[in-house]
């Protein structure tokens, strides 16, 4: 009898604690479960990018996520072999954008989230980046942005400078913001003027195979004056990518 009741409190403890262990496991799965869930509705509300809004996509930027920038605003260091020792913007002082920098989030896509530019502005600077391909010679080109794989690019049809097929920048029809490739002291510029932050994997190296480590968002413009001043950072990288020929 002893034995028996040995046996039925084994059982019974084992059984105790498999459900406690499932408790305990459904838990932990189900809120992270619900925050991976959140976390992927997120990066899909981004809208389309250079990355399929997929699980693999997600994934990839989750992994591409782990050698992210820690401070997208601080200037990368000048290379000491540069050949190009003045950027297009160093006889052009950029005004201080008079906004505080605008939220962003994402890596493929990275996008702009606060200050969005209005219809009729983004349209005025979509416009005027073709006015720029059409009216620069044969030298500049419009078309489909390679990095994004859609919407408006401009590119440099000999390119000095290794980017994608040549991009010299493209602008995002969600939010009015651009990325371009910029002289490492054109970017420092536009850093430091409040302009724009370095894309979260422009690093260099191995990371070239996704964006050039000059890589910068350029922040929506919301009026005709900053227009004119996101245009000047456009040639910039014109002048940059097309080498010292640009516009």
């Amino acid at each position: 009898m002893s034995i028996l009741l040995a046996v039925q409190h084994a059982s019974n403890s084992t059984s105790a604690l498999c459900i406690l262990g499932a408790i305990l496991i459904s838990a932990t799965i189900i809120p992270v479960s619900l925050c991976l869930r959140r976390d992927f509705l997120a990066f899909k509300a981004l809208g389309p990018g250079g990355t399929p809004s997929t699980i693999p996509g997600y994934i990839r930027v989750k992994l591409l996520g782990l050698f992210a920038l820690r401070n997208p605003y601080e200037p990368a260091p000048i290379p000491e072999d540069l050949q190009l020792k003045k950027g297009y913007l160093c006889s052009r002082a950029l005004p201080q954008r008079s906004h505080p920098r605008p939220e962003t989030r994402g890596i493929a896509p990275h996008r702009q989230i606060t200050q969005r530019a209005e219809q009729d502005t983004f349209v005025a600077l979509k416009g005027a980046i073709e006015d720029l391909g059409r009216n620069g010679g044969d030298h500049l080109t419009i078309g489909t942005s390679c990095f994004e794989k859609k919407g408006t690019g401009l590119f440099s049809t000999s390119p000095a400078k290794r980017t994608c097929r040549g991009e010299i920048c493209h602008v995002h029809s969600s939010d009015g913001s651009l990325h371009l490739t910029l002289h490492p002291l054109d970017a420092r510029s536009v850093l430091e003027a409040g302009w724009g932050e370095r894309h979260p994997i422009s690093r260099g190296g191995v990371f070239e195979r996704f964006v050039p480590k000059g890589f910068v968002m350029v922040y929506a413009p919301q009026d005709d004056g900053e227009i004119a001043v996101v245009l000047e950072i456009v040639k910039a990288a014109a002048w940059y990518v097309g080498g010292e020929g640009g516009p």
